[in-house]
Order: structure tokens, then sequence, then C-alpha cells
């Protein structure tokens, strides 16, 4: 079954070009089916790439999916227009009494910044407590994971020196845990930032499980609170095969002192074509979470979903 999407978002045309199958919202109303209702919180600069990014993964499932796109209403984006943002977003006070059988979170550009000092810090944090009780699974994004394990569990992030930059092999920490269902024993996932969440930290929370890591400097990859169905992922295995080289490219040319990425370019060289070494670990990631922690538990009437609020 297909994702659907609003009226000429142009991530339809993206996914046309990649045989990505998808419904748009016209069509879509004359299914006689419940789909699965996500909530993407999408905290970065210009939307549309990221939108393409989720999109593509969430509709590579037999599920139909609709999502609800949101922004933050505290900040204004520099890179989307007021336009666009009318057209195919809400804002939180729109879908705020309305449930979900999933909510994510993004990135953001903003890691280097105490979580305080964030201009939408403080509508953020509404929105993560709203997620306990009106979201029946959530799934956090790199800055995403550190302001979730930061806001739920008092997880500090710390900054790291060089960038943690590149494509890093990884390795499970549980086994038979549904979220790798399908998993090599070692397998790779894009990274792109300048903090860091700890093992250390994580391990003095009973509610959270380290479920995968990489050696450093990635560091740990994804952690879970499997009693409330968040998950907290720490890279971008939803990144475009070019995504790290327009970074690599871009710093570059504004004279930073950038590295190559790690893994990334055949013999470290930025002049021949990246390989995509985690196409695979993205489709499974995503799938599985839809289909195991979404799917599989989330009641048919979402009036239905409640978790008790700290």
């Amino acid at each position: 079954m297909p994702i659907k999407i609003p009226n000429n978002l142009p991530a339809a045309q993206v996914l046309d070009r990649e045989n990505v199958f998808y419904m748009n919202a016209d069509r879509a109303y004359g299914q006689d089916i419940r789909p699965l209702k996500l909530c993407i919180l999408n905290l970065m600069p210009v939307k549309s790439v990221a939108e393409t990014q989720f999109l593509r993964l969430l509709g590579n499932s037999p599920l139909q999916v609709e999502v609800d796109f949101v922004y933050t209403e505290s900040y204004v984006p520099q890179h989307t227009s007021q336009e666009y943002l009318t057209e195919f977003y809400g804002t939180f006070a729109e879908v705020r009494n309305k449930k979900y059988d999933g909510f994510l979170m993004t990135g953001a550009p903003v890691e280097q910044m105490p979580f305080e000092e964030v201009a939408y810090w403080d509508e953020l944090c509404e929105i993560m407590e709203w997620s306990k009780t009106h979201a029946f699974s959530s799934f956090y994004i790199c800055w995403g994971a550190q302001a979730g394990l930061y806001y739920h569990y008092g997880i500090p992030k710390y900054p790291v020196e060089p960038k943690i930059f590149g494509v890093f092999k990884h390795h499970l920490c549980v086994e038979h845990e549904k979220l790798f269902r399908g998993f090599d024993d070692e397998f790779y996932v894009p990274h792109s930032r300048h903090t860091e969440f700890r093992r250390e930290d994580i391990e003095k929370v009973p509610e959270l499980t380290v479920m995968a890591e990489a050696e450093k400097p990635a560091g740990v990859y994804c952690v879970a609170d499997l009693k409330e169905n968040q998950f907290f992922i720490s890279g971008h295995a939803e990144y475009d095969p070019m995504t790290l080289k327009g970074e690599y490219d871009r710093d570059k040319k504004a004279g930073m002192d950038i590295q190559v990425p790690c893994n990334y370019y055949p013999d470290n060289d930025p002049s021949k074509r990246p390989v995509v070494r985690w196409r695979s670990v993205a489709n499974l990631l995503f799938a599985n979470w839809l289909n195991y922690y979404v799917y599989q538990e989330t009641p048919y009437e979402l009036d239905r979903i409640h978790r008790d609020s700290d």
C-alpha cells in the first residue's frame, strides 16, 4: 500500500522518478481502509529535502500511511517560504487535539547551542510532552534524538572535535529486537554532527536500552525506551547518496576546516562518486518501525491511545 501525501507536494516529482508508490489526498479518500497516521515535526531549514528523504522510506511499506507535516510557530524558517508552509504544513495548535500512530521529529542545525537557547525550545518541549499521550510510538532523529533524550530523561549532549562526519560501521547491542530484524551483524550509517550523547549517561536511566552503536567517533546509534515505544537515532540513515557531499562542498567553499567524510568516497578521494553503504539499512529501519512498533501494536481506534504523562 502507498504513502498518502498532500496534493501537489513537490516531493511527489522525485518519488515519481524513483517509482516510489504514493497516493495523493484525492485518491486516498476513495480507499475504504484505516491508514496509519503519522505526525512529522520537520525542523530542517530546507523542508522539501527532508520531506523527500523521509517519504521515500515511509512509502516503502505494504501499509498505507497518512502524514501531517508540522512546523514550529515560535520560529520562522529562513529557507522555506510561508506560502509553502501554509499549503503543506500545519502548526502544533492545528494538530494538538489529534492522535497519531507515530510521531517523528527530525534533526535541526542548532546542535552547538544549549537546548534552552534554541528559539523554539519551549514550544518543542510542549510538543514532546504532547507526543507521550497523543502518539503510540515516537522516532527522534539526530539533534531531535538529543533533544528528546534531554527532555524526557535528562541525558546531556557533549561537543566533539572534529565533527563526526562520514559513514560508520555499527553493530547491534541487543538480540532479536524487532527494530533491527533483517539487519546484518555489521551495518553502515551516515553521521554528521558536532555533538554526542554518551553510553555512560544512558546506562544511568533504567528505562533506556542501548540498541546499537559504533566504535568511536560515532558512538551510540540507537537508544530506546521499549515500554514507551520511544526511539532515539543519532545518525542519518535517511540521507540521500549526495547529502554528505553537499555538506562537504558547502563547508569547503565557506573556507571551513572540514575533513573528508569517512568511508564515503572511494580511496577517500572527493573527485570520485560516493559509495552508498546504507540504503538497505534505511529501508529496513523505517519499515520495521512502522510494522512492528506502530501497525502491529497501535489500537484501531486512535482515541484509545493513552499514556500516563509524568
